[in-house]
C-alpha cells in the first residue's frame, strides 16, 4: 500500500480544480447538506419533539441512536460489496432510499413511528456518506483533499445558517415534522443532478482483486493499520454525539435562551463556520493535516469545558463560545477526514469507508444512549450532569490525538521514494 503524496503541505503543482471537479465538489456538498440537516434537525427540534410526543430525554436519545445504529449496520452489510460496483450507481441507489426514509419521518405521528422512520433513514444515509468519501478519494489527490473536505464539510455550517433556521420556522407553522418534507424536496433536485451529470466512478474496479465479498470484508477488518483508523474514527464520533442531542435543551433551560432565539444562534455561529470551513481545509493542505488536527483538539477541549459549565448567559457570549467550539470541531473533522482518506489502498477504499462510517455511527449511537442515561432533566426543565459529558469528550479527544499522531507518522513513512533518473528512463 502506498500514498501518492505526503499528509503535509500540498505540492506546488496542486492547482485549481477543473470544471468537472468543481461540479463534483459542489454536488457532494449539497448532498452532504441534506444528509447532515436530516440528522442534525432532531437536536434543535428536541425542545418541540419531547413535549409533543410526550417522551423522556432517554427516549429522545434512543431515537437519535436508532438512526446511528441503523447506519452502522448498513455500513457493515455493504462493506464487502462497496468496491465491486460503480460508485455513482451505489450513490444514487442509497440516496433514493435516504429520501424515502426522510419522507417517512415527515408523516410520522407517534414515537414508535418516528423510531421506525429514523431506522430506515439511517440504513441508507450511513452508506451515502461513505460512498461520497470514497468518490473524493478516487477523484482528488491527497495534497488537495483538505480543500475538498473543507468545502464539503461546510454542509454542517450551511445546515446551521440556512437549513435549521428555515426548518425551525417551518416547524412553528406546520408542525415539528414539516421540515422533513423540505429535505425531500431539496434532495430530489440533488439526486437528479447526480444522475444526470456525474460520470461513472469505476476506476477502482481495475484494481479490485477477484475475491468474495466476505473475504474482502475480513481482509479489511484484519489489517492492523486499518484498525488504528477505525479506532480513531470511533473515538472522534463519541464526543460529538454526546453533546449534540441535548445542546438545544441545555441552551433553553440552563442558559436562559428563549426558544424563539434558537434559529438566531444557529445562524450566527453557522455563518462563521461557512467562512472558516474552507480556510481550515486550505490550512490543512498548507501546514499539515495533523498540525491542524492537533490545534482543533486543543481548542475543542478548552471550549467544551467552558460551554458545559455555562449558566444563564448573554446571547453574544453564548455565540462567541459556540463559534470557538465549532472552530475546534471543524478543525478536527476536516483535517481528520483528509488525513484518514490516505489510510486505505485503492482496492479497499469502498470497504474501508463503509466500515469506518459504520463504526462512526455505532460509536455515536452508543454515545447518545450513554448521554441519555447520564443527563437528567429536573422538574423545572434544567439539564443536570451536562458537565460530565464535557469531561468524557475531553478524554476521548486526548486518546484520539495520540492515535492520530501514530497514523500520521505511518502515512509519512509510506511516502514514495523518488525513482532515480536512470531507472525512470528504463521504466519508460
Amino acid at each position: 500500500m502506498s500514498v501518492s503524496t505526503s499528509s503535509g503541505a500540498a505540492p506546488p503543482s496542486a492547482g485549481a480544480f477543473s470544471g468537472y471537479q468543481t461540479f463534483v465538489v459542489a454536488v457532494l456538498a449539497f448532498l452532504q447538506f441534506t444528509i447532515v440537516l436530516d440528522f442534525m434537525l432532531l437536536a434543535p427540534l428536541g425542545a418541540l419533539v419531547i413535549p409533543t410526543l410526550k417522551i423522556t430525554p432517554s427516549q429522545f436519545g434512543l431515537v437519535v441512536s436508532t438512526y446511528a445504529f441503523s447506519a452502522g449496520l448498513a455500513g457493515l452489510l455493504t462493506a464487502g460489496f462497496a468496491d465491486r460496483f460503480d460508485r455513482k450507481k451505489l450513490l444514487v441507489f442509497f440516496y433514493v432510499g435516504f429520501l424515502a426514509g426522510t419522507l417517512l419521518c415527515g408523516v410520522a405521528a407517534s414515537y414508535h413511528w418516528l423510531m421506525f422512520a429514523r431506522m430506515v433513514t439511517g440504513l441508507f444515509a450511513g452508506v451515502v456518506g461513505s460512498i461520497s468519501l470514497a468518490i473524493v478519494t478516487d477523484l482528488f489527490p491527497l495534497a488537495t483533499r483538505g480543500r475538498v473536505m473543507g468545502v464539503i464539510q461546510t454542509a454542517f455550517a450551511a445546515s446551521s445558517v440556512l437549513g435549521i433556521p428555515i426548518a425551525l420556522l417551518l416547524s412553528t407553522r406546520g408542525g415539528w415534522n414539516a421540515p422533513f418534507f423540505m429535505i425531500v424536496g431539496v434532495g430530489t433536485l440533488v439526486g437528479a443532478a447526480i444522475q444526470t451529470y456525474m460520470r461513472p466512478v469505476d476506476e477502482h474496479l481495475k484494481h479490485h482483486p477477484d475475491r468474495s465479498p466476505l473475504h474482502h470484508l475480513l481482509q479489511t477488518v484484519s489489517n492492523r493499520f486499518y484498525l488504528q483508523g477505525f479506532a480513531t474514527t470511533g473515538l472522534l464520533s463519541v464526543g460529538g454525539f454526546m453533546l449534540m442531542p441535548f445542546m438545544s435543551v441545555f441552551m433553553v433551560h440552563n442558559m436562559g435562551l428563549r426558544i424563539d432565539r434558537l434559529p438566531l444562534v444557529y445562524m450566527i455561529t453557522g455563518a462563521f463556520s461557512i467562512v472558516s470551513g474552507p480556510l481550515i481545509g486550505r490550512a490543512s493542505d498548507a501546514v499539515g493535516k495533523f498540525n491542524v488536527f492537533a490545534f482543533g483538539c486543543a481548542v475543542t477541549m478548552v471550549m467544551v469545558v467552558i460551554y458545559t459549565h455555562l449558566q444563564v448567559t448573554p446571547l453574544w457570549v453564548l455565540c462567541v463560545v459556540i463559534v470557538l467550539l465549532q472552530v475546534g470541531i471543524f478543525s478536527r473533522m476536516i483535517s481528520a477526514s483528509a488525513l484518514m482518506s490516505a489510510v486505505p489502498a485503492a482496492s479497499d477504499r469502498g470497504a474501508y469507508m463503509s466500515i469506518s462510517s459504520s463504526l462512526q455511527q455505532v460509536s455515536g449511537g452508543l454515545a447518545a444512549v450513554v448521554a441519555g442515561l447520564i443527563v437528567v432533566q429536573a422538574p423545572d426543565g434544567t439539564v443536570l450532569h451536562f458537565d460530565t459529558l464535557g469531561y468524557l469528550l475531553v478524554c476521548t479527544t486526548l486518546v484520539s490525538l495520540i492515535l492520530m499522531y501514530w497514523i500520521d507518522r505511518t502515512i509519512r513513512g509510506m511516502r514514495p521514494v523518488p525513482m532515480p533518473a536512470a531507472e525512470a528512463a528504463a521504466a519508460d
